[in-house]
């Protein structure tokens, strides 16, 4: 088999489902958001976070305790009802957004009518957040806190003037079956974001729909959200004593939130979704078949007749809420007037802003980040798209760029765009500058510039430098990238181990591509005694949304590498993949059992049947049908309940 690796380049009611989401499990939460605060500044977003924070966990089946611009007496109650509904509850869960601070190794949040002028003062009239602790140890279940409270010291008081005082939150020990995640390091500030909510929250709320994910891999996607979006100034923190996983959905893994898209909107041949594709995905999986569907001219189908097992509305939501975009909202709520999700729906699309109020720093983003860019929240632009539009992009980001001097992030996106305007020697300029702000990014793209010697005269040694610094500061791709030049002895002496090492970090911080690159090394035996691990490991790349990750794992199952022969395993591996990939799969599969075993075929042809795909003999032989039914299930037919019905 090849050894491959991979390295990177240039307040509602509940609606029915909720039950189903929850798992059947008794849910509480206690969700606070202070920002209009008497005695000193006020806050932008904290409102905003716990409404929308509280508008999720109640759609997740949690009865939630919610307030706003709390005073300590509505704190004090609050906490006491909040501590009577965890005693029987399954699931406990904390979200407090305001001004919060430390003192004498005790984290403390602010009521909003809080008088004072010393820090003893300011003591007494704030709340201790080790009194919701105590609350939520009531429980025997999970207990969860989010603190999106650790905001710069705008009390006017010195810090050395008594009490204790000091900058953020501090580390919080616990006991059994807590999750304390922090939106910052301890004793760090957090940012309010540039919009309606904080980058935490921003962030949290992206990810806490997606079906079948872990609480662990929420915060790993969280924390790289966060990451980018403040240019490495913010790294949210967690600390764990959980004896299980939570997830917040409990629904089986439905695919990456890209796949989500093109499923529906070639299901419905929804026009407005199918551009919305384009636009949110450019140079995506699916951007081929998105552009010869539209060249058809496609007229949005009746979504109550569409067939073949899918939920036209219930998948049309999960699709909106996911994706908190405009386009799927607004389909949504022009199919079903009456829908189950109407009142969340409106909400939603209230809070949402259009393209034409999208900020400078949001359209640079958007326009001019690298599709393999690890640390961005952004799909991502390939540079031949780019080059397309490279004028706006320039536009966009320089403006961003001289609004926020804090964010080299965005001069390094600027340096991209000038890059792709043609203006090689500025952009190589820019993207020096960048790096020498401390932007990361611009760190390992400069390796990449000098390697190839875009703008900058070539040079190996420097580009293996800028490489190594930028690992060495903690970017996953430039950890991934070493590695791969280590294992392989390119422009660096070769050195195994420390190629393991560093790609096992960069797998940590949820670099899909490190996982695979796990899987390579355990399937191949540079890990000793661990052939086992590599089934998990390519899972794990794939679910992290690097597609190849299935099509390695089915192999491993198909063959018996580490595990025993699975062929059924390796059929739903190879479905799920042939939904999110290029096309690689399909390819594999057709060619029949020159690549696979005939069982594992036999196996895929079971499920198409199943979806109404394939109509021909079950023999495990390849064929026209069997590729037009594996081509219909990869443009549009892909039904999860098929991956686990046999």
């Amino acid at each position: 088999m090849q050894r491959l690796f991979r390295f990177v380049t240039c307040l509602f009611l509940l609606n029915l489902s909720s039950a189903a989401l929850a798992a059947d499990e008794n849910r509480v939460a206690f969700v606070v958001g202070n920002a209009a605060y008497e005695a000193v500044q006020p806050l932008a977003n904290p409102g905003n976070d716990a409404l929308d924070i509280s508008v999720a966990l109640e759609a997740l089946g949690f009865d939630v305790v919610f307030g706003t611009d709390m005073s300590s007496a509505d704190l004090r109650q609050a906490i006491v009802e909040f501590g009577r509904k965890a005693e029987n509850a399954d699931v406990v869960l904390f979200y407090y957004a305001g001004h919060g601070f430390q003192a004498d190794g005790r984290n403390y949040m602010l009521p909003v009518d809080a008088e004072f002028e010393t820090a003893d003062e300011l003591l007494r009239e704030t709340i201790d957040i080790g009194q919701v602790l105590a609350a939520m140890e009531r429980s025997k279940g999970l207990k969860l806190v989010f603190l999106d409270a650790c905001r710069d010291n705008p009390f006017g008081i010195d810090a050395d003037s008594g009490g204790g005082l000091g900058s953020g939150l501090t580390r919080v020990g616990t006991n059994q079956d807590f999750l304390i995640s922090f939106a910052t390091q301890p004793d760090n500030v957090a940012y309010d974001g540039t919009g309606r909510n904080s980058f935490f929250t921003e962030a949290m709320l992206h990810h806490i729909y997606t079906p079948g994910q872990s609480i662990t891999d929420m915060l790993i996607n969280v924390r790289r959200d966060v990451l980018a979006a403040t240019g490495g100034r913010q790294i949210p923190w967690d600390n764990s004593s959980l004896t299980r996983q939570f997830v917040f959905d409990t629904r089986p893994a439905t695919g990456s939130e890209e796949n989500l898209l093109f499923q529906v909107a070639t299901q419905l041949r929804e026009p407005n979704l199918l551009r919305h594709y384009l636009d949110r995905y450019p140079g995506g999986p699916h951007e081929p078949e998105v552009q010869a569907l539209l060249q058809s001219n496609p007229q949005a189908l009746d979504p109550t007749v569409v067939s073949r097992g899918m939920n036209p509305e219930e998948t049309l939501w999960d699709l909106a809420r996911r994706s908190r975009t405009r386009p799927p909202v607004e389909v949504y709520l022009a199919n079903f007037p009456n829908g189950d999700n109407v009142r969340q729906a409106r909400f939603l699309l209230n809070i949402l802003p259009d393209t034409q109020s999208l900020t400078p720093e949001v359209r640079c983003r958007r326009l001019a980040t690298h599709p393999n860019d690890s640390s961005s929240a952004y799909p991502g632009v390939p540079f031949p798209r780019l080059q397309e539009f490279a004028i706006s992009a320039v536009s966009a980001c320089a403006i961003a760029s001289a609004a926020d001097t804090n964010q080299p992030a965005l001069v390094a996106l600027l340096a991209r765009a000038t890059l792709a305007a043609g203006d090689l020697e500025r952009g190589a300029a820019l993207m020096q500058r960048a790096a020498a702000e401390g932007d990361l990014r611009a760190l390992f793209t400069l390796s990449l510039l000098y390697r190839s010697g875009i703008g900058v005269a070539q040079d190996d040694t420097l580009s293996v430098g800028f490489l190594q610094r930028a690992a060495e500061a903690g970017l996953p791709d430039a950890m991934l990238n070493l590695a791969v030049a280590l294992a392989e002895g390119r422009g660096v002496s070769k050195d195994l181990p420390r190629a393991v090492d560093l790609t096992r970090n960069a797998a940590s911080a949820g670099l899909g591509e490190a996982r695979y690159n796990l899987g390579v090394f355990s399937r191949d035996g540079t890990i000793q005694n661990a052939t086992a691990d590599a089934s998990v490991h390519f899972l794990s790349a794939a679910e992290q949304g690097f597609s190849l990750g299935y099509l390695a794992a089915a192999e491993v199952y198909n063959d018996g590498i580490g595990v025993a022969q699975d062929f059924e395993q390796a059929s739903i591996l190879l479905l799920r993949g042939a939904a999110e990939d290029e096309g690689r799969i399909v390819e594999s599969l057709s060619q029949g059992t020159q690549n696979w075993d005939a069982r594992t075929i036999r196996a895929v042809q079971q499920r198409l049947a199943s979806a109404g795909l394939y109509d021909s003999a079950l023999d495990g032989q390849s064929g026209p049908r069997f590729r037009a039914a594996l081509e219909a299930w990869r443009n549009g037919g892909f039904l999860p309940a098929v991956l686990t019905d046999v």
